[in-house]
């Protein structure tokens, strides 16, 4: 598998090159030269095959020979050791459940199969791997037990305070060993500006093996398309073929997942962007003018993104066809009195509760569907409703089975270092703790 920047498509490096380096020195993001399609007859017989089976063909398609057929099985069958079922609210309307890893979010596909890669990948005697990741939420926590433990590697998470939950932030903090957090008096986006400036550093590359586990890492977007398979599958069981996704969206690493499967042959027929009142995208998809502004804080804070980074990729996979990326992705966005009202009436109508990202996407899905009845529509829950507590009402937060491992995050110590949204504080922070 060969890659090469979307600032320039002229040189190409290795899978293994780009997960390190995680992104070009050009400022670009990695792009594969080439996404090879599916067969039809793979596609066709995925309601036959179980979620690491259809993992293991969509990764083998991908990567080629990056990684021989048995280690990638071993990889795959130890990183997606939990399920992602679909579950039927009404006829025709669907949710995806991707809350059933160890941090009870769907970043654990992408946080689980990246660590073990890069586990992989690591040769004994290398110098030490140094993870920079930003964080809005739940990427933080994904990362930290993704990477908890993980020999010759070490994960420094950047997040903004007082804009996680109190669940995302023990998720992040009391993990200690080769996790460290930093609590940055800013926004999601300064967080992640800050890292994008880390790798471009030539002092800090000078003395750190420097990678992200961010979305911007191809790492993370490929294992988030089995995902996407895998619901095709369980509804073409159920005799459903013509399907729409719902995505809630924040950097777009997620829909970006969608379209690369779909560029593989998922027969796909309607991407659904779905964001909070940071709206760059939908704004786009309305107005035709593409302009970032300042993320502004709400309720669904891991959306909370006023300049998402995987753009330049959704961009990338329709080469400047700006009709045809219109016409398979259409976007809505939402303020946050319309997600507890859609917090409340799924609960209502279906004894279902659902975290405020998951809402959104769940109004969007029955915004399109009023026009487009015909279409099955699958909704994304990306987060477990119980990480959420103080913003979700409390006559349905009441209705929240908490699990076990949150639970037992009570009372464990926070350790996390305060930090100003400057960068010379933060690569002195780094130059400091070698």
């Amino acid at each position: 598998m060969k890659l090469y920047s979307t600032n320039n498509t002229s040189a190409s490096v290795s899978f293994k090159e780009a997960v390190f380096n995680s992104m070009p020195q050009d400022k670009g993001l990695y792009m594969p030269v080439s996404i090879p399609r599916l067969s039809d007859e793979f596609i066709s017989k995925l309601g036959e095959l179980t979620l690491p089976e259809i993992a293991f063909g969509v990764a083998k398609n991908i990567l080629g020979n990056t990684i021989p057929e048995a280690d990638l099985k071993a990889l795959i069958d130890d990183a997606i050791n939990f399920d992602a079922p679909v579950v039927e609210l009404e006829d025709d309307v669907y949710v995806l459940e991707l809350f059933h890893g160890p941090s009870l979010a769907f970043k654990d596909f992408g946080a689980r199969f990246m660590s073990r890669v890069m586990s992989y990948f690591l040769q004994a005697g290398e110098k030490q791997l140094d993870v920079l990741v930003a964080t809005s939420g739940d990427t933080g926590g994904a990362v930290a037990l993704g990477f908890l433990g993980v020999p010759n590697t070490r994960v420094t998470i950047l997040y903004p305070k007082g804009k996680v939950s109190g669940v995302q932030e023990q998720q992040l903090t009391t993990n200690g060993q080769n996790i460290r957090a930093l609590e940055v008096a800013g926004t999601f986006d300064d967080c992640q500006a800050l890292v994008k400036q880390a790798f471009t550093d030539a002092e800090l590359n000078s003395v750190y093996r420097l990678t992200s586990a961010n979305s911007i890492n191809i790492a993370r977007l490929i294992p988030q398309t089995f995902y996407y398979f895998n619901a095709w599958a369980q509804l073409l069981r159920k005799g459903k073929s013509k399907v729409a996704f719902a995505v809630p969206s924040g950097n777009f690493g997620n829909i970006g997942a969608g379209l690369l499967a779909w560029k593989m042959g998922l027969p796909v027929e309607q991407f659904i962007a779905a964001t909070n009142a940071n709206d760059t995208v939908p704004a786009f998809l309305k107005t035709g003018v593409y302009e970032p502004k300042p993320s502004v804080q709400t309720i669904s804070n891991a959306m909370d993104v006023g300049n998402p980074s995987n753009w330049v990729r959704i961009a990338d996979l329709f080469k400047g066809d700006e009709a045809a990326l219109k016409q398979l992705i259409t976007g809505y966005s939402y303020n946050d009195e319309q997600t507890v009202e859609a917090i409340e009436k799924v609960y209502a109508d279906h004894q279902y509760v659902v975290c405020p990202h998951t809402a959104i996407a769940w109004k969007a899905l029955k915004e399109w569907q009023s026009e487009h009845a015909e279409v099955t529509g699958v909704f994304l829950s990306t987060a477990h409703p119980c990480k959420f507590p103080d913003v979700i009402p409390a006559k349905v937060a009441a209705n929240i089975s908490v699990p076990e491992s949150v639970k037992e995050l009570e009372g464990r110590e926070k350790q996390a270092v305060q930090m100003p949204a400057s960068f010379d504080a933060f690569k002195t922070y780094l130059l400091n703790n070698i």
